[in-house]
């Protein structure tokens, strides 16, 4: 069977972070919403989100990805992520046009998915920032990059071991991404958001520049730097420690 067309896998791409950006921050909306009439607890480190909405907001982002890893992994690779493909293409498995296009997909997918939480939601989601990833009170512009880095190197770590290395149990590679996802999230949330993906970031600064929300790209560098060069690292350090070149073949997102 040929495999699917640039164009629809790029595609794939896009509904695949549309639905990651729209469950993952309209999980976010609804925790928001939620906590609000509740007494501020004492700074904007908590932004009346508590550990268990936190988990709850990790999983739902986790569980987006492990979905869409099921739905489109065989077609795409289900990448929905500039950091993880350009962390391929660094590594020489993935074309310099393809990884173009899944990125310029992903950014759109992402813009699609933050304009439907405003159209859902509707006006009153706006001053929240639509679920854009931003420094917390205290943390400094290195600290952030630094988190950044480091989440999304366990993460492209975890899919390089668990569906790219041709070795792996391509079946469980859904659930262990995900889960490493949701892990991310409830532990670097407090402090950056925990994006760990250019374009989970670029979808909502855009969409609030374009409804009128707050601009925050100033701190868009953090959010695009910072998982390149964890997703980038991790994928040298795993072809290091694995040696996965020997095998044949290659496992997908599935």
């Amino acid at each position: 069977m040929a495999a699917p067309s640039l164009l629809k896998r790029s595609l794939a791409e896009l509904v695949g972070t549309y639905v990651l950006v729209f469950l993952g921050t309209g999980s976010v909306m609804t925790t928001v919403l939620l906590a609000k009439g509740r007494p501020v607890i004492d700074n904007a480190f908590h932004v009346g989100i508590d550990m268990a909405a936190w988990v709850a907001i990790g999983l739902a982002f986790g569980l987006a990805v492990t979905a869409m890893i099921y739905c489109f992994g065989h077609i795409s690779g289900t990448h929905i992520n500039p950091a993880v493909s350009v962390a391929l293409w660094a590594t020489k498995r993935f074309p310099t046009q393809d990884m173009a296009a899944y990125v310029i997909a992903q950014c759109a997918g992402a813009t699609l998915g933050s304009l439907s939480v405003v159209a859902v939601w509707g006006a009153r989601v706006i001053p929240t920032g639509l679920g854009a990833t931003g420094m917390f009170d205290g943390v400094g512009y290195g600290q952030a990059f630094l988190c950044e880095a480091i989440l999304t190197f366990i993460l492209v770590m975890t899919i390089m071991g668990s569906a790219v290395d041709s070795r792996c149990r391509g079946g469980f590679a859904g659930l262990s991404i995900g889960l490493v996802v949701a892990a991310d999230i409830i532990v670097g949330g407090n402090v950056t958001g925990a994006s760990m993906n250019p374009a989970r970031t670029f979808g909502p600064y855009l969409a609030n520049v374009l409804v009128g929300g707050p601009n925050m790209w100033a701190q868009y560098p953090i959010y695009l730097f910072g998982p390149l060069a964890g997703g980038v690292l991790a994928a040298f350090v795993y072809d290091l420690i694995g040696d996965p070149r020997g095998a044949e073949g290659e496992c997908k997102l599935e």
